[in-house]
């Protein structure tokens, strides 16, 4: 039986490929976000992949923008099984430099929206005796960055928020709320966030791709988890900040220069945290090599080689061949014959 899926955030990153990992589950979405004409192009992949899509140009930070997003949902396909929340947006920048108005959008966008969902998805859970609401945090849900202080200020706040909501859910029997944390993820993200830093930021090694935070997220509905890390580089970061604090605070800065932010300047400019580029909204990024193309790429080589090698090497290879073959004969022989003897 397929779920009804609300989507928000659903354009770029995660959001979209969490949207097509849903639509080729055969789900029925509801999408939002708050690009029209991206909005449009997703929901054109999502039915190309054999789902029933309605898109629904959202900014979740509007007042009642979440209640009209779950009524249409509710008008369309007349129930909510599961809802995801990705929206969210960064800005780069020594606090004091960081326009207030910019951090408190970041804070609006990245917390307060999701906890504004969190409230719309849940009431409608309790009424219906069940469903499943998927946030997604960060590792800076655990630890600390600097120059990234809003989004790591919302982290924080969405896991201490998701933490009390799984709490009162124990009295909601078929109410499930998982957190999906990611470490870095090969999207736009970075490229698209306000900046105030004078360099481009960068998704620091290891990277993961943002369909395989998708799939962690649908795994969610299937299993609900509490809690789910993806990123190989996420314990070592969380040990480290709590286990040696001191040393982490000395690395953590360096490291953030030299992995985390690219060579490449920037003016400063507040990114897409007011309004939206579709422009700039993909799956991808960009920081992760095609790995397909490599493959094809490096195997065409290869074949391409080994056929050269092969025509030059024919001649001498038959010829050795028949001499090894010979040489094998013999030596089979000769084991045979003294398998025999030690038998008899």
């Amino acid at each position: 039986m397929s779920r009804v899926v609300v989507i928000a955030g659903a354009t770029s990153g995660i959001g979209r490929a969490a949207a097509r990992e849903f639509a080729g589950r055969g789900d029925r979405l509801v999408l939002a976000a708050r690009s029209p004409e991206t909005l449009a192009e997703v929901r054109r992949e999502c039915r190309d992949a054999g789902a029933e899509v309605r898109d629904v140009p959202t900014d979740v930070t509007e007042p009642g923008a979440l209640d009209a997003l779950a009524a249409t949902a509710l008008a369309e396909f007349g129930r909510i099984d599961v809802w995801v929340h990705t929206a969210a947006v960064m800005a780069y920048g020594r606090f004091e430099d960081v326009p207030a108005e910019v951090f408190d959008q970041v804070v609006r966008t990245d917390l307060l929206a999701a906890a504004g969902a969190a409230r719309v998805a849940l009431r409608h859970f309790k009424q219906a005796g069940g469903g499943t609401l998927i946030l997604t945090g960060s590792v800076l849900g655990h630890v600390t960055a600097p120059y990234m202080s809003g989004y790591v200020a919302s982290k924080w706040g969405l896991q201490g928020l998701t933490r009390a909501l799984q709490q009162e859910a124990r009295e909601l029997p078929g109410v499930n709320i998982c957190l999906v944390n990611p470490g870095s993820v090969d999207t736009p993200v970075y490229q698209q966030a306000a900046n105030y830093l004078g360099r481009v930021g960068r998704p620091p090694l290891p990277i993961t791709s943002a369909e395989r935070v998708a799939r962690a997220i649908a795994h969610c509905v299937d299993r609900p988890r509490r809690e789910v890390s993806v990123g190989r580089a996420n314990v070592v970061m969380r040990v480290g900040f709590t286990v040696l604090p001191g040393v982490y605070d000395v690395l953590v800065g360096p490291l953030m220069r030299l992995a985390g932010l690219s060579h490449r300047p920037v003016e400063p400019h507040d990114g897409v945290v007011f309004t939206p580029n579709p422009a700039g909204e993909a799956v991808s990024g960009g920081w992760l090599p095609d790995l397909s193309g490599l493959a094809r790429s490096v195997g065409g080589f290869a074949a391409s080689r080994g056929g050269r090698a092969a025509r030059s090497l024919g001649g001498s290879a038959l010829a050795g061949g028949t001499r090894a073959a010979k040489a094998v004969g013999d030596s089979a022989t000769a084991v045979s014959a003294a398998l025999l003897r030690r038998d008899g």
